[in-house]
C-alpha cells in the first residue's frame, strides 16, 4: 500500500485532502511519527474487515511493516476520517484485538441449546512473528450449560489480556429443552 507524507498537518489540511479522495494517517512506534495520506479506495479493504492485516506501508519509497490500530469515521456518513497505524519491529510485543472463529457443531446446541457468543473480538499481546489472523474456538464439546471461559484458552506464544473468569461462549437451555423433560 503506498502513501505519500504530508507536508502541512491540522484541520484545513485534513479537509483538503478528504476532499480529493485522500485520508489522513499516522504511523506510529518507529523514530518519529510519521504524517502522511493514503487513497480511501487503498484502505477499504482492510478497514472493513474483522481480520487484523499486517500492512507493508511504502512511504516515500520506503517501507514499514504495520497494522491499524485505530480507525476513526465520520458519525453520519461512515467516511473513514482518520487512520493509525502501528510501526511493527521484529521481536517487539504488541498488542491488538484478534476476532474469534466458532468452530465445529455443540453437542446441546444440536440437542436443542441456543449457542451465546459474548466476545466478537479478544484482546491479546504477542510478538509480530506469533500473531494469528483470528482465534479459533472449537464448541464441538460444549453440552446445555456448558461454556469456554478465557482461562481455558490455550494459544501457543500468544497471552490473551481478557479477564481469565470471562466467559467467551456459552450453550443455554431453551424453553423447549426445559419442558422436555418435565411429566404433563
Amino acid at each position: 500500500m503506498s502513501g505519500s507524507r504530508r507536508e502541512n498537518v491540522g484541520k484545513k489540511d485534513a479537509k483538503l485532502n478528504r476532499a480529493q479522495g485522500k485520508v489522513p494517517c499516522v504511523l506510529y512506534g518507529g523514530k518519529e511519527e510519521i504524517h502522511f495520506t493514503l487513497t480511501e479506495k487503498d484502505l477499504k479493504p482492510v478497514i472493513f474487515t474483522p481480520y487484523v492485516h499486517l500492512i507493508n506501508l511504502n512511504i516515500d519509497g520506503i517501507t514499514y511493516p504495520s497494522i491499524i490500530q485505530e480507525a476513526q469515521y465520520h458519525p453520519v456518513t461512515d467516511e473513514t476520517l482518520h487512520v493509525d497505524f502501528l510501526e511493527l519491529k521484529p521481536g517487539k510485543s504488541v498488542v491488538v484485538s484478534l476476532p474469534i472463529q466458532i468452530v465445529g457443531n455443540s453437542k446441546g446446541v444440536l440437542r436443542g441449546g441456543k449457542l451465546i457468543k459474548k466476545f466478537r473480538k479478544l484482546k491479546v499481546k504477542a510478538l509480530v512473528e506469533h500473531l494469528p489472523e483470528i482465534i479459533d474456538i472449537d464448541i464441538t464439546e460444549l453440552d446445555i450449560l456448558d461454556s469456554i471461559k478465557v482461562s481455558d484458552l490455550k494459544i501457543p506464544n500468544v497471552e490473551v489480556m481478557e479477564i481469565p473468569s470471562n466467559v467467551i461462549v456459552t450453550v443455554t437451555s431453551t424453553r423447549a429443552v426445559a419442558t422436555e423433560g418435565t411429566p404433563s
